[in-house]
């Protein structure tokens, strides 16, 4: 495997591009959402890289190495030896075409040799629990998929995925990884303390939140935030709320906020929020966060030949609540893998991993690693 990381800033590329094309070629860029209006930059890349898989994604800021940038494309190119890699690409118009749209990747994906899918979609007018869903519903559970939700920084607006170098409004992208030589690793921490009463939610649809122990979810929250609310949907970033099944459970999700609708007062969060599940609030414990960036790379790290491309996907709730010590936690992610490991990735609007092991699921607010190499 050869590897090799590039930039697009100050109207330049970095450097010229390696030669790296082949069919067994993967192309990663993570671009600023200004770029989705200049298709041609990512025709560059395709015309350096005519048979390779090129996908990518808007973001919230790109990471590249431990530096976070504004108004960038960090690329990353991997010419494997051994791997086979295949894209694909689904329809996504509507968050309720959500499931239908995994289920579609995974009926172009699936086959012999299957080992890790790398799923990028967009970040607006979708729900993230289905569309895993729907690729759990059909892929086999030894398969490792990660990836995650296109960004817009704090706008929730226009976001877009990159498929065979075009950028897309209404659609996901993924890539499939195919062989007993490829290694990847992932890991997915928090760091965010809860808060307040634990409520019940009583009623909701899908990833639409519409009340809390029989009250209006949006005026509820609203209290909380007190003169944040001005700032809504952009200030429930610094809030999330973590999610139970039951009061049992010892594990939960946490859940984003990517929408509000004064009129029915109600949520719309990145992933479901299952009607009889118990909410709380979070907020930042700024030491907790980076130790979280850094158990990732632990997480992550995996008996990994160099070269290996760590891509890191953090959530935009954590740049904001962070400033300043954002690099803070791409370092400590970093600096948990081996020396010599590159790292490209961006600031989302969803994180998708596994736990620990088996399914992958939708994370919010953490920091969520892919090592990828090739033994």
């Amino acid at each position: 495997m050869k590897l090799a990381t590039l930039r697009y800033l100050d109207g330049a590329w970095s450097e010229p591009f390696p030669d790296l094309d082949a069919e067994k070629t993967l192309v990663v860029a993570f671009a600023a959402p200004a770029y989705g209006d200049r298709p041609e930059l990512f025709a560059e890349l395709v015309a350096a890289y005519p048979r390779a898989a090129v996908i990518g994604c808007s973001t919230s800021g790109e990471i590249d190495q431990t530096r976070i940038r504004d108004g960038s494309i960090c690329v990353a190119v991997i010419r494997f030896e051994h791997t086979r890699v295949r894209y694909a690409r689904a329809d996504l118009r509507g968050a309720d075409r959500s499931f239908a749209a995994g289920g579609a990747l995974a009926d172009q994906l699936a086959g012999p040799g299957l080992r890790s899918v790398l799923v990028l979609s967009r970040g607006h007018d979708v729900n993230g629990s289905e569309l895993i869903r729907g690729l759990n519903a059909k892929l086999s559970p030894e398969v490792v998929v990660t990836g995650g939700l296109a960004g817009d920084g704090d706008r929730f607006g226009k976001t877009y995925v990159i498929g065979e170098g075009i950028p897309l409004r209404d659609a996901v992208v993924a890539v499939g990884l195919y062989g007993d030589r490829v290694r990847v690793g992932h890991g997915s921490k928090g760091g965010w303390d809860t808060f307040g009463l634990e409520r019940v939610v009583t009623a909701s649809r899908g990833n639409v939140l519409y009340t809390l122990d029989d009250r209006p979810a949006l005026a509820l929250y609203k209290e909380y935030l007190g003169e944040r609310a001005a700032g809504l949907p952009g200030s429930a970033l610094l809030f999330p709320l973590s999610l139970r099944a039951s009061r049992d459970a010892t594990e939960g999700v946490v859940r984003t906020v990517l929408g509000v609708d004064e009129a029915t007062q109600s949520m719309v969060f990145a992933g479901d929020i299952p009607t009889g599940s118990y909410a709380k609030l979070m907020r930042a414990n700024f030491d907790r966060l980076i130790l979280g960036a850094q158990d990732a790379g632990h997480a992550a790290l995996r008996d990994h030949p160099l070269p290996a491309l760590c891509i890191a996907i953090s959530c935009v709730g954590r740049r904001l609540v962070l400033g300043e010590r954002t690099e803070e936690e791409t370092e400590a992610a970093l600096e948990a893998l081996p020396r010599g490991v590159e790292q490209i990735g961006f600031y989302s609007y969803g994180e998708i991993s596994p736990h620990a092991a088996g399914r992958c699921d939708l994370h919010n607010q953490t920091m969520t690693l892919t090592v990828i190499s090739e033994a």
